[in-house]
Parts: structure tokens; sequence; C-alpha cells
């Protein structure tokens, strides 16, 4: 029997900051959605015409959508982080949780070889993927409440090599180590920081993987839980890790992803007991 995670007001009277909806497919979004489900409030960020009106969209599907707060941030744009930051501060807002969803690398760089990386496309998706949660996390501090938390998404790819994850998984593997560093730097003032390894599921920004098809039956069959991971169970540890029940947890990495990453070879024939 499948277990489902119902509201327990985890988050209740609390603000969170998400980033990186795509659309109504996103793992983020399913982050706000069980932020609300807990209790919470949620300010959202876009960047383009495209992911607001996407943003605008989903929020007019649900009870009160027409009052959450959507900012443009362009995380390369020092201009759009002090923005958000006053925009915070003109409605009143502190935030309790940021949930740094941003990643991008020049699609050319997700096909072939990673000895080909460019270094423009080295670049690009080291500032927007792994930098950027620099950027944001000293433009919030004026807005956030001590003891607050921040959870950054991140891919087994930064710890492995996936054919095809390139450049990428070497911009999430410095998302993790700035994880750590942030943990120890906002630890004076018990803002804990983390980061969340979900296993691949179907999103539009997946879909920019060549091969990415391939890769999610392939981990579901290898996985220790030989199923699909989907992005409620992944947004379910989100609100989790932005909740007090994860007070004591800081600078760690977490893993969602059926158990696959604890495997180090499955044979052909073998199975679970």
């Amino acid at each position: 029997m499948t277990e489902t995670v119902l509201g327990n007001q985890m988050l209740k009277g609390r603000h969170i900051l998400v980033t990186g909806i795509a659309n109504r497919w996103s793992i983020a979004w399913a982050v706000a959605e069980a932020v609300l489900r807990e209790g919470g409030k949620i300010t959202l960020t876009y960047q383009g015409e495209t992911q607001l009106g996407n943003i605008r969209k989903i929020l007019a599907d649900i009870p009160g959508g027409d009052s959450v707060l959507v900012e443009p941030l362009d995380v390369c744009d020092e201009e759009q982080l002090t923005s958000l930051c006053s925009t915070l501060e003109k409605a009143g807002i502190f935030l309790d949780g940021v949930v740094h969803s941003i990643a991008f690398a020049l699609r050319e760089e997700l096909d072939g070889h990673f000895v080909d990386t460019s270094r423009k496309g080295y670049l690009l998706a080291q500032e927007i993927s792994a930098f950027s949660l620099v950027a944001l996390s000293k433009a919030l501090l004026p807005r956030m409440n001590d003891g607050g938390a921040i959870v950054a998404m991140t891919y087994l790819g930064s710890e492995r090599v996936v054919p095809h994850y390139n450049v990428m998984g070497v911009a999430k593997a410095a998302l993790e180590s700035a994880v750590r560093y942030l943990a120890y730097d906002l630890g004076g003032r018990k803002i804990r920081v983390n980061s969340l390894s979900a296993g691949p599921v179907k999103t539009a920004s997946g879909r920019a993987i060549k091969g990415f098809g391939d890769m999610v039956k392939t981990v579901s069959e290898q996985s220790a839980i030989k199923e699909q991971l989907t992005v409620s169970e992944v947004a379910d540890v989100a609100v989790s890790l932005l909740s007090p029940y994860f007070r004591g947890v800081t600078g760690e990495l977490i893993h969602v992803d059926k158990g696959y990453h604890a495997l180090g070879m499955v044979l052909p024939g073998s199975s679970p007991a």
C-alpha cells in the first residue's frame, strides 16, 4: 500500500520563496504546492514572459492564487537580486525558507562528450547553476528570519558520471560544495542550508538531456524500490527540510531517488528479497 503524506501544517505561519518554476510539471511547483498544503505562504520568481504566463495560469487554478507575489529574477543580474529584496521589504515579508531550483546549460553541452565543453558553456552553467545560490543567499539574508532554511535542488550526476549530463554534473558538484560552505557561514543565525538530490522525473528540464527517457526507465528498473519517482515525493522531502522537524540538519545532501544512489551494481536476474 502506498502511503500518502497528508497536510500536517508543518509550515504554518512560514513564508517560503520558491524559484525555478517553468510550468505546472516542474519540481519547483510541486514544492510550492506542498508548502501551501502544509500551511505556508509562498512568493515565486520567474525569468521571462513565458514563465510568468505559465505561473499566472497555475495560480489562477488555486484558491488565493491572485494574492501570491510573483517577481522577476535573472540570477545573473545584480539589479534584479537587489530589486527582489527591496520588493520583499516593501511588502513587509520576512522569509523562513528559500528553494533554489535554478539550473541552465546550453543544449549543445548536454549532448556528446564532456571533453568538448566550450569555455562559454562551462562558465555559463557554473554561474547560473551554482554561483546563483551564493548570490541569492547573500541578497536575501536581510529578509530572512533566523532559524530559516535554504534547499538547493541537485542531481546524482554531480557525484557520478551520467552520460550527456556533462557540464551540468560539474556545476551541480560546485552547487553542493557551496551548500556546505553556506551552511557554515549562516549557522550563526541558525539558517540551515541543505541540498536535495532528486532522481530523474519527467519534467521539461529533464527532457533537454539526450536519452532522458531511457534514463528514467533504467533508473526505475535498477533502484532499490523499483518504480518511477514522482515530483510529489521529491516535494514532500523538500518541505520537510524547510520545516522545524529538520532543525538539526544542515550542510547535508539528501537523496530522493528510490535508493538508486546506494547501489554499486545491478546484475542480470538479480532481485530484492
